[in-house]
């Protein structure tokens, strides 16, 4: 995975529960309200116990991408892309066959609640694509390609859950590595727009830590030619080799 890849995630965390919100508590731009999980499951004890079902969000980067620009191109010069997968439900508390309780989704075809999941996904839609809260991703993310929406059911036995699986193909610049250590470009940059006490920030001051600066290349010694007369080449060596040195010439 790029870092950029993680980066339109982490933005896309902070655009459905932005921490504003959060510390107001109200504010949120969906029905999942502060429910929003990054690379996991919700757990049984964050679903509201008093509703028959709870809208959440969980995200993940289903795939990333790094392609040369070009045939032309070199191996730094490159494009970046990822899918960024959100899956949106209507979450219930489920047991096993031990009694054991997990998060699943609200199972059966209730008109209503399909109503209530067809709007959290269209709210998924507006904040990453036009919504105001959705301005840090789309700093990151330069193009959303294609949006595809997968139901989770079983049509032959009949099954059907209130979950839907969306993916944003998305077009994103390729990381830009430094000397000096720290996030590559532009996972800096979102970096320091992402408020200071957010879940983001701090994912992200903890990743710049596993960057550390690296020793600086060795300078190559300048190489200085003779050439004789007809073209033909002579002598071939560092500046200060070749008979007669080239004063113009330093190492």
């Amino acid at each position: 995975m790029t870092i950029a890849a993680e980066i339109a995630r982490l933005a896309a965390v902070e655009s459905f529960c932005p921490t504003a919100a959060i510390l107001a508590e109200t504010g949120f731009p969906t029905l999942a309200r502060a429910r929003v999980f990054d690379s996991r499951r919700p757990s049984v004890d964050l679903l509201d116990p008093g509703e028959e079902y709870t809208p959440v969000l969980s995200l993940f980067t289903r795939r990333s991408q790094s392609p040369r620009r070009g045939a032309g191109q070199g191996s730094v010069a490159r494009n970046g892309s990822t899918i960024l997968e959100v899956v949106a439900e209507l979450a219930v508390a489920a047991k096993d066959e031990d009694g054991a309780e997990f998060v699943d989704a609200m199972a059966g075809s209730d008109p209503k609640a399909r109503i209530v999941l067809s709007a959290l996904c269209a709210q998924v839609r507006y904040v990453l694509t036009q919504g105001p809260t959705g301005a840090i991703f789309r700093r990151i993310v330069m193009a959303i390609e294609s949006i595809d929406e997968e139901g989770f059911a079983v049509p032959e036995l009949g099954l059907r859950w209130q979950r839907t699986t969306m993916l944003f193909d998305c077009q994103i610049p390729d990381d830009e590595f430094s000397p000096a250590g720290g996030l590559p470009m532009p996972a800096a940059t979102i970096a320091a727009l992402l408020p200071e006490n957010s879940y983001a920030r701090a994912t992200l001051d903890n990743m710049a830590a596993q960057f550390a600066a690296s020793a600086p290349l060795p300078v190559i010694d300048t190489i200085a030619f003779e050439v004789k007369q007809a073209g033909v080449s002579g002598q071939a060596g560092t500046a200060a080799a070749v008979e007669p040195p080239f004063a113009d010439i330093e190492d």
